[in-house]
């Protein structure tokens, strides 16, 4: 007996309030690999708003390999916005993160701790941007010296950095448990719960 797989593109299991307010934002990716991964990556933890700044001309949500990697988050990747600039992408922002992982960089956090802050900044409706910065060369020092908050996902090879999908991933992932939390949290104290 064979068994059907629908796809629902629009169907989100869970939705708190981490994910409608915020926004993962590429900056100048390279590789079209990397844009579907990540419109997957986010979307694994529920979360649906990518932006692009200026990709390369094979970095686009177009590109068979962009497609091939977004597995069942092509609603994402196909509403990925593209911008002409870094301040077109984060206008209005409230929380403004940029990662990176270069060493010496002054008021790093880890994802988790960043998490913690986006969740509390979260339920209060603030808008949440963070930067990821291209495969290559990661974002520019003055880019990363001007956000509030600067991440470093800890690693320990002997590694330059972590592939911008997978960077992606981890921070989402981050801030998707530490919204569980919180609503767990609410639920043992009293709060409402927040529901799907």
């Amino acid at each position: 007996m064979q068994t059907q797989q629908c796809y629902y593109p629009n169907l989100i299991v869970l939705s708190l309030p981490i994910h409608s307010a915020t926004t993962f934002v590429l900056v100048n990716p390279h590789y079209p690999e990397n844009v579907g991964a990540a419109a997957r990556a986010i979307k694994t933890m529920g979360f649906t708003q990518l932006g692009l700044v200026k990709p390369s001309r094979l970095a686009i949500p177009e590109h068979e390999m962009a497609h091939r990697m977004a597995v069942k988050a092509w609603d994402v990747l196909q509403s990925a916005r593209q911008f002409a600039t870094v301040q077109d992408a984060i206008a209005g922002a409230e929380v403004l993160a940029a990662t990176t992982s270069r060493r010496g960089v002054s008021g790093v956090y880890n994802a988790r701790q960043f998490a913690a802050h986006a969740v509390n900044m979260a339920s209060t409706q603030h808008k949440i941007v963070i930067l990821f910065g291209n495969e290559k060369t990661g974002l520019p020092a003055d880019m990363v010296d001007a956000v509030d908050w600067r991440i470093r996902i800890p690693i320990a090879a002997d590694q330059p950095s972590i592939n911008l999908a997978q960077a992606t991933q981890i921070i989402a992932y981050e801030l998707f448990m530490a919204a569980l939390d919180r609503r767990t949290s609410e639920s043992h104290c009293g709060a409402p719960v927040l529901k799907p």
